[in-house]
């Protein structure tokens, strides 16, 4: 008998242009990508038109860690031709969160690069491929993609469809369990203040450092924790100073911790509207978001520990064995 699945997996899709377009149309008006930015060419910089583009920089974060909502992402593709300066310009955030680069070519001179056809054979092949996915996330709003949310329903799969308000078809938005826009997406984001409180573990004995030691480690552990999430201080301290022994400095995650605590706790309540989140979920999202991130890195014995390191931010509910966790309203 196949032993009980332990979390929901899930398969994104993003139609990159579609996204890319359908933001910059939103906020400058119909049409106005495809007349302003022709393909291969790149704004000038301080133009008008680098200053629009920059203006509907698309959030990838807001959207990835949206999909972490639902399980673990277990694949993530975009689709696009990368070799235009605007998609390009993406490409080391979407590799940093483990996204998969298809390469298009545009198939004729209107830009169509066939990304929604290539797309949804894809996604119909992962889905007969890999029985264990559970949920599909399209981020586009084309209405081609309707029968891909039909077929994926059919197949038992929850859709859940991502566009930009006023670049969606409804037919898409109907055809999915269920529709987010993009700027409610923003609105979340937003919502989470930036945790400038640095965790500060209580300190545990040790044994006198080797000479120049002390400092260094001190030094690392406060850029660990950095509320701005900048990795710079480590850099510069762990440079070999003194002994040749391996530095004992923690070493800091990829995205600042106190702010991907409050983020996971205001997806959390968006998502089942409840304040109070039990411990335990708040850290699996927190690791669908970030993979990297281990509280023992930054000092601390447990989740727990972290959490109280916060105090400034959250608050911890520690009566009986449920540990439930709130953030502090600013």
């Amino acid at each position: 008998m196949a032993a009980a699945q332990a979390e929901p997996r899930v398969a994104l899709y993003f139609d990159f242009d579609n996204i890319v377009i359908s933001r910059f149309d939103q906020l400058h008006g119909d049409g106005s990508y495809r007349r302003q930015l022709s393909r291969g060419k790149s704004p000038a910089a301080g133009t008008q038109t680098a200053a629009r583009l920059l203006e509907a920089t698309v959030d990838i974060d807001a959207v990835l860690d949206f999909a972490a909502t639902f399980g673990t992402i277990a694949l993530a593709r975009a689709y696009a031709d990368w070799s235009t300066p605007v998609n390009a310009s993406y490409r080391g955030q979407l590799i940093d969160r483990a996204v998969d680069l298809v390469q298009l070519f545009p198939l004729v001179a209107s830009m169509k690069n066939g990304a929604d056809i290539r797309l949804a054979v894809d996604a119909v092949e992962d889905l007969f491929r890999l029985d264990d996915l559970t949920h599909i996330v399209i981020v586009a709003g084309d209405s081609d993609y309707v029968p891909l949310a039909q077929k994926a329903k059919r197949l038992g799969r929850y859709v859940v469809g991502i566009g930009v308000a006023g670049g969606t078809s409804r037919a898409l938005a109907a055809a999915c369990d269920e529709f987010a826009d993009y700027d409610a997406l923003l609105e979340t984001d937003a919502a989470v203040d930036d945790d400038e409180i640095p965790a500060k573990p209580e300190p545990a004995p040790e044994p006198a450092p080797a000479r120049g030691r002390g400092k260094k480690a001190d030094a690392a552990s406060a850029a660990a924790v950095d509320a701005d999430g900048s990795t710079e201080g480590a850099a510069e301290t762990s440079a070999p100073r003194s002994s040749g022994r391996q530095t004992e400095a923690p070493t800091p995650p990829s995205r600042n911790p106190g702010r991907l605590l409050l983020k996971s706790l205001e997806l959390l309540r968006a998502k089942n509207d409840q304040e109070w989140q039990p411990t335990g979920a708040v850290k699996s999202q927190m690791l669908r978001m970030d993979p990297s991130f281990q509280e023992r890195k930054l000092g601390f014995g447990s989740f727990t520990d972290f959490v109280r390191s916060r105090a400034g931010a959250v608050e911890l509910d520690e009566q009986g064995n449920r540990l439930r966790v709130y953030p502090k309203k600013s």
